[in-house]
């Protein structure tokens, strides 16, 4: 492989070579900045570019593996999503409220991949404080989709799927609330996994829906997935959300990763197929389920979880709810943007959030407020709660009898630039297969499963809480009996 084709590379590759000294790791990083120049204005995933941060980091990394002091991810190149903050880098939440705030702390989830060794070479674009489904809600310009450039790469994280499908960066971190990685990740045919609700910590990580968010990897293959999982999960004090289970937890998510799905148990959830699922889209995904089947594992193609076909339903009650009462921080007083007009604090307050905050952010700060109010939180919010338990409850009882459980990532495939924008509902709807897993803070990832008009269509897997080691491990064999996940985009 010529050099300047290092940025093709996958992370297990990159990280062996970078051990044996046969590459550098400022070899590595020039290579991902010269892809970066060469396609970036086409595909438009970043809102920052560190490129000499980026080779200072690089070159502290070669130092490290010259002196034996190295982990599996030092030197290699990554980006982040805008929303988790890092000190001196400006975190903007893809919104002209926060145009211009550069934290003086870094996210838990950051620093151990500073601590690790990685190069962060830039900050992802993203849907403005991580609300929507096609990256062309950030306040800065959409992103498109490497595969189709005037398709959307999916949200909210979709600048980072996007990166990583581009070749523009090894992996990136996104963030996932109702399916925010692994939704991008099945637009751009990459993988996205959302980790289980506390395995990760939340520290840093500027808020939408508190009970409902969390980081998680966006990596070119399955195994690059459990590489950084490895590195970025375990308790953390600083989070009050994080598991205090796993304060002396050192699991290697890669260690089992090859045994095979033989013996598991796979239920595939009825209520997630039907007349919404685009043709193209089942027809894949059942047949990666036969796939399973011939590799050894037992499938019932008939389970149901009744109380899933709510969940969308209660995720925009929960999450905007949330959302308003974690975005009236921002209100012109304390940092970000503030309006400087004449009038009364209240104006002023008002106006900030007016010209600061975009539409789709509006009108789920509006939805939320009216959930919260009182004479409706009852039949609103408390009702949303009611169901979230129900919803929670069945996926444990489902666990109890199957290992893993497959849906479609999305019910269609990658959708035109501007075609749902005119219509919020029809948006949300993509998220339909995503949310219950965010919902019952179940563990879930996103893979290539097929492709459809030059489109990749994603496989979602679910586990039980804190079972990633056999969802990655259902996952890679998968992967390892198929070659969708070897294609990459013409761009």
């Amino acid at each position: 492989m010529k050099t300047n084709d290092l940025y093709e590379m996958t992370i297990s590759e990159a990280s062996l070579l970078l051990a044996r000294k046969e590459i550098s790791s400022v070899e590595l990083t020039k290579s991902v900045i010269g892809r970066i120049q060469q396609v970036e204005p086409k595909v438009k995933g970043f809102l920052h570019i560190n490129e000499v941060d980026a080779i200072a980091s690089a070159e502290r990394a070669d130092k490290r593996i010259q002196s034996g002091d190295f982990t599996p991810m030092t030197g290699i190149p990554g980006v982040i999503k805008d929303n988790m903050c890092m000190t001196g880098v400006p975190t903007t939440c893809a919104s002209k409220i926060l145009e211009n705030f550069v934290p003086p702390y870094t996210a838990t989830a950051v620093q151990k991949l500073i601590d690790s060794g990685a190069v962060l070479v830039g900050k992802a674009n993203m849907d403005e404080f991580a609300m929507g489904s096609s990256t062309e809600n950030s306040a800065f310009h959409p992103t498109h989709n490497p595969w189709d450039l005037q398709r959307v790469p999916g949200g909210s994280s979709g600048g980072s799927a996007a990166i990583v499908s581009a070749g523009e960066s090894l992996f990136a971190l996104g963030s996932d609330t109702g399916g925010s990685i692994r939704q991008p990740a099945a637009f751009c045919g990459v993988v996205g996994m959302k980790p289980t609700y506390g395995l990760v910590s939340r520290y840093g990580l500027i808020a939408f829906a508190s009970s409902l968010d969390q980081i998680g990897p966006v990596g070119k293959n399955v195994m690059d997935s459990a590489m950084i999982l490895n590195v970025i999960s375990g308790y953390d004090p600083m989070d009050s959300t994080s598991l205090r289970s796993l304060e002396n937890n050192n699991t290697d998510y890669t260690a089992s990763i090859t045994e095979g799905v033989s013996g598991m148990k796979i239920g595939v959830i009825k209520e997630m197929f039907g007349d919404w699922v685009d043709a193209p889209v089942s027809d894949a995904v059942m047949k990666a389920v036969s796939q399973f089947e011939d590799m050894g594992a037992t499938v019932d193609w008939d389970v149901s979880l009744p109380s899933t076909k709510y969940a969308m339903a209660a995720y925009y009650i929960l999450a905007p709810s949330e959302a308003s009462s974690n975005l009236a921080r921002y209100d012109g007083v304390k940092y970000g943007y503030s309006w400087d007009g004449e009038g009364s604090m209240w104006e002023g307050m008002e106006n900030t959030r007016g010209i600061g905050f975009g539409p789709e952010v509006k009108r789920r700060i509006f939805l939320g407020t009216y959930a919260l109010s009182a004479g409706y939180y009852d039949a609103y919010y408390k009702k949303a709660q009611e169901v979230r338990t129900l919803i929670k409850s069945e996926f444990e009882e489902a666990f109890k009898k199957y290992d893993i459980l497959v849906t479609p990532t999305t019910p269609t495939l990658p959708f035109k630039l501007g075609a749902k924008l005119s219509d919020p509902l029809e948006m949300y709807r993509s998220d339909l297969c995503t949310i219950p897993a965010n919902i019952a803070g179940i563990p879930a990832i996103s893979l290539v499963c097929g492709f459809s008009e030059g489109l990749p269509i994603g496989l979602h897997l679910m586990g039980g809480a804190l079972s990633e080691e056999k969802l990655l491990r259902t996952a890679y064999s998968f992967e390892q009996a198929t070659n969708w996940h070897d294609r990459t985009p013409k761009i």
